[in-house]
This record gives C-alpha cells, sequence and structure tokens, in this order.
C-alpha cells in the first residue's frame, strides 16, 4: 500500500509521545513493505537526512515555533500547516491509498478531507486527546476556545476511520458526534529489555517528561517537602525541560531543597532507565495525558507509578490502584506524599505485583500489536 502520514512534527527532532508513534508507525510499516511518504514541518538543517529509515519525508512547511513562552500551543502554524498539506496532498494525492494523519493540528484533518474528493483516498485519523468545550475556555480563553472546540467537532464530523490510545478518549469522540468506527489501539511501548528480577528500590521519586503547565511539574517540589517529614532520606529526580522549568527551579530554591531535588533537563535514554530501575516510584502529575507512556515504562522494571485523577487524564487506565503505582486524588501536597509513601510501605510486595502487571499486559501494551491493528484495518479501508 502507498501510505502518507501526517504530523507537524517527526521524532527525535522534537519529543513527545505523538512523535514517537508516527516515527514507528512509519518505519514499521516501510518494513513490511509499504511505500511511506511523512508530511511534516521541517525541523532539520536544509540538505541533511530527516533519519527515517525507509519513509520518504516531506516538509511541507518551514521551521516554526509551536509555542508561546507560556507553553501553550500557538494558533498560526496550525493554519500554516494545513496549507501546506492541502497543497501537497492537492497536487500529489493520487499517490497515495491512505492518509493517515494526527487529528491534532486539526487543520491538516481539513485538508486531507478536502484532498480526498479530488483524488478519492481513504482517511485515517488519530484522536490522541479530545477537549471538553470546557477546557477549550480554560485553555484559550471564551472567544478562541469556542472556535478551538468548534474547529474540533468539525473534524469529528469529518468521515473517517478514526484511532484512538484510551477508553475515556474513545467515549468523548462518541459523545462530541463522530459517526464513523472508533478503533482503540492497543498500546505504544517499544521497550525489548526483559527483567530476570524485581529490583531493589532506592528512596528516589523520578518524573520524566515535558516542563508544561499540564504536566503540574511544579506540584512535586512541596510533595516531595512534605513526604520527607516522614521520610527524611528521600530525594527527586526531574528530567525534561520546558517552559515551567525555571518556576520548579525557584521551587527548590524557596523550599531549600537544591541538594534533595536534581533537575539534569534532558538526558539520554541509558541514564533514564538506569534510574527507573531502581526508582521507590515514579510520579506523573499531569492533569491531561492522552495515554501515558511513561506508565509502562516504568512498570517495565518493576517500578509502581503515583498518577492523578482527573477528568482529562487518560494515564489512569493504565494504572490498577495498588498493583502497579496510585491514582491519587490530587496533586496536593498531602495527596501525592501521601501516595509516595504508601509505595514506601508496601515495598518489595508492590514492586513484584508491578512487573507481574507488566508481564501480564505487555502483549497488549506493545506497539506492535498497534501496528497490526493499524495495517488489519488498513487492508479493509472502504
Amino acid at each position: 500500500m502507498r501510505i502518507c502520514l501526517v504530523y507537524d512534527c517527526i521524532y527525535p527532532h522534537t519529543i513527545g509521545g505523538a512523535e514517537r508513534w508516527y516515527r514507528n508507525l512509519g518505519e514499521r510499516l516501510a518494513e513490511a513493505g509499504h511505500e511511506v511518504t511523512y508530511l511534516t514541518r521541517r525541523q532539520w538543517p536544509k540538505g541533511e537526512d530527516p533519519g527515517v529509515p525507509g519513509v520518504r519525508v516531506v516538509p511541507v512547511t518551514g521551521e516554526m515555533a509551536l509555542y508561546t513562552e507560556g507553553g501553550r500551543r500557538r494558533i498560526a502554524p496550525p493554519i500554516v500547516f494545513g496549507l501546506g498539506v492541502l497543497w501537497h496532498l492537492l497536487i500529489h494525492g493520487r499517490r497515495y491509498d491512505i492518509v493517515h494523519t494526527a487529528a491534532f493540528p486539526y487543520f491538516s484533518v481539513i485538508a486531507a478531507a478536502a484532498a480526498r474528493r479530488v483524488h478519492g483516498f481513504s482517511l485515517f485519523v488519530d484522536w490522541h486527546e479530545v477537549w471538553t468545550r470546557s477546557y477549550w475556555t480554560e485553555y484559550l480563553g471564551r472567544l478562541q476556545g469556542f472556535v478551538g472546540w468548534t474547529v474540533q467537532r468539525l473534524c469529528l464530523k469529518i468521515r473517517q476511520r478514526a484511532f484512538c490510545f484510551a477508553r475515556m478518549t474513545a467515549e468523548r469522540c462518541r459523545e462530541e458526534g463522530i459517526r464513523d468506527p472508533v478503533t482503540v489501539l492497543s498500546g505504544l511501548y517499544t521497550g525489548s529489555h526483559t527483567q530476570s528480577e524485581v529490583t531493589e528500590s532506592v528512596p528516589l521519586v523520578m518524573f520524566a517528561g515535558r516542563h508544561i503547565p499540564e504536566k503540574r511539574v511544579p506540584d512535586l517540589v512541596p510533595a516531595i517537602e512534605r513526604a520527607r517529614t516522614r521520610l527524611p532520606e528521600l530525594r527527586c529526580v526531574i528530567f525534561g525541560d520546558g517552559p515551567e522549568r525555571g518556576k520548579v527551579q525557584r521551587l527548590v530554591a524557596e523550599h531549600g531543597l537544591e541538594d534533595v531535588i536534581e533537575l539534569p533537563g534532558f538526558v539520554d535514554g541509558e541514564r533514564i532507565d538506569a534510574t527507573m530501575a531502581h526508582a521507590l516510584c515514579m510520579v506523573l502529575p499531569s492533569r491531561r495525558e492522552g495515554y501515558g507512556m511513561v506508565v509502562v515504562e516504568a512498570a517495565s522494571w518493576g517500578t509502581p507509578s503515583v498518577v492523578v485523577a482527573d477528568p482529562d487524564n487518560a494515564a489512569t487506565e493504565l494504572v490498577d490502584d495498588g498493583e502497579n503505582g496510585i491514582v491519587a486524588s490530587s496533586t496536593s501536597p498531602e495527596d501525592l506524599a501521601n501516595a509516595i509513601l504508601e509505595i514506601h510501605e508496601q515495598g518489595r510486595a508492590l514492586r513484584e505485583s508491578t512487573a507481574n502487571w507488566f508481564r501480564r499486559n505487555a502483549p497488549r501494551v506493545a506497539l506492535a500489536r498497534s501496528v497490526e491493528q493499524v495495517a488489519e484495518i488498513y487492508a479493509r479501508r472502504r
């Protein structure tokens, strides 16, 4: 099959869950003998290979800053990207049997639907998240939020075959008006290490991810301070970077925790794995997650996770409370600290339970299974 993937970011030039999904999907489809093209914006120097084996990568726009200084998505880049996608598909759409795009940024969905009228390819859309109208208003304000919500609903009403990575997202697709079939894909895990035995933990809490408002990374600082009143030897390492890194640094200094909380920024995967293998727990305080891959990665080492109950947090679907982690009620210092301390009190028993959870669920959460599901549905395309 001739397949066109569409997303405005590409791994490793931009780091994130969706970026990893499209990079891996493209490579594995190419390995299976399909002809794969990836439309994106330029994120690498002109003349250099973007580095996706077997996949033809086509930049349809130049490099653009996607986020404001406060960590919010800018509005102009998705529009420009959508126009670039429309132009490419109007000219070259006959080359493709399938166009598979991320729902966000939404203008690429609208562009693909318009070009489909000319060339007749099949359209597949990944809904990594579906936002409520109230969240749109909170994120962008009343007027711009209404526009964002309206565009999202318009995209949901376009004829498509939809994929999601969480039951919550699939339910919202249906609630917001999608009329076509929705498939919940199994997972995104690509790890290959095998765990011979559960490792012993050290009193260390870890976080890995972008420092954006939705991740609520600053809430970790007072939580660690609170937990240390009962577990004085507790330490923390916060990997990653982003617009809220400065706020995290200031809080660490204000609480006098410079020798307790380490902020190394982005690091290589080997260091994250080494930390994850022995950490007491991984804490993901996000209010909004479309999947929560880091929960699965932590479980693969037998390390339990703390996630937070929130209507927009699909990561809670990956935590069976008390088996491979704890779902905290909020990101208050008391709730996060209590969850961390409970994991400490359960000790090795919870680590073994977490490892068992991963062994049981590994086939289901593997990216290979999601690629199989996608390929099977491609073959049955309308």
